[in-house]
């Protein structure tokens, strides 16, 4: 298990470096109240944009050897930790600094996490999944997904619709890890040949790119206090019932329940104080700092 680990540590690591660049990126272009592909456009020009999109890149490969090698609902959850690496990263880049509330809020974040993990003990490494389990799970998953996006919207620029568009983001990353994960299975049981011809394949691509796209128009809707939450919490919680519910991964139950429940309260407090914090809100156009004002055009 410890592969697994540290590859979805590294993959965590490389989307906090990835977010702070992102975002930084996106503060300088135009904002819009429509979803347009321009705004990629915008974002191709600007380096610290593609500086992003290369720590994606590493994050892609660090997530793909973490899924091959252990359950979803062990390596998904880890992600988690983006929200307070990528805050640890923007004290450094934006000249910002960590306050001890921060600090309280980041330990929150990983007791939290040892603790729901250590309770839930995830198990369990299925390499197929039946369609009978596939389309189901992508039926929902993509319903809601739209209907998210549907609900931004028709709402103004603000929490709410930034709360559905990371909603929206966090469905699309969490069922492209399902995806990718079958596809790393069968690269690894059937090489490149079969990798290149198994429908999981477009399938991550597709929901990956979906992601990336809504990520963007997220941290332009509103206030990462009500965008990240959503997508932090939203990409764990629905990468561990994809688990359970389509690779069969176990947890478990009984009065493990409830080390389980309090582990989960220790991340949701953490992830909302650190979204509240003064430096996460340089990070969105709520509050740009100066040098990203001077760089817009």
């Amino acid at each position: 298990m410890l592969v697994p680990v540290l590859f979805a540590l590294g993959a965590a690591l490389s989307n906090a470096l990835a977010t702070v660049l992102q975002r930084k990126a996106a503060l300088s272009v135009p904002r819009s109240d429509q979803l347009r592909a321009g705004l990629l456009l915008d974002l191709l020009r600007r380096p610290v944009w593609l500086a992003g999109i290369a720590a994606v890149v590493l994050a892609a490969v660090c997530q793909a050897v973490a899924l091959a090698t252990g359950p979803l609902t062990v390596v998904q959850p880890l992600f988690v930790l983006e929200l307070p690496l990528a805050l640890m990263i923007a004290a450094v880049l934006l000249d910002g600094r960590l306050p001890p509330a921060g600090w309280a809020a980041v330990a929150a974040v990983v007791t939290g996490l040892a603790v729901a993990l250590a309770a839930a003990a995830p198990a369990g490494n299925r390499t197929q999944v039946p369609m009978s389990h596939w389309i189901p799970a992508l039926a929902v998953c993509t319903a809601a997904l739209v209907g998210l996006v549907a609900a931004g919207l028709r709402r103004p620029e603000g929490r709410a619709r930034a709360a559905c568009f990371g909603l929206a983001t966090a469905i699309a990353y969490a069922t492209t890890a399902a995806l990718m994960k079958t596809s790393m299975h069968t690269l690894d049981d059937g090489g490149i040949t079969a990798f290149l011809t198994t429908w999981q394949t477009y399938g991550f691509a597709l929901y990956g790119a979906a992601a990336l796209f809504l990520l963007e128009h997220a941290m332009q809707a509103g206030p990462l206090v009500a965008s990240q939450p959503a997508l932090t919490l939203g990409d764990a919680g629905l990468s561990l019932v994809l688990g359970i519910v389509v690779y069969a991964e176990t947890v478990r139950t009984g009065w493990w329940l409830l080390p389980q429940l309090l582990g989960v309260a220790l991340v949701a407090t953490g992830v909302l104080a650190l979204a509240a914090l003064p430096l996460a809100r340089t990070l969105t156009s709520e509050d740009q700092p100066a040098q990203v004002r001077d760089e817009a055009p």
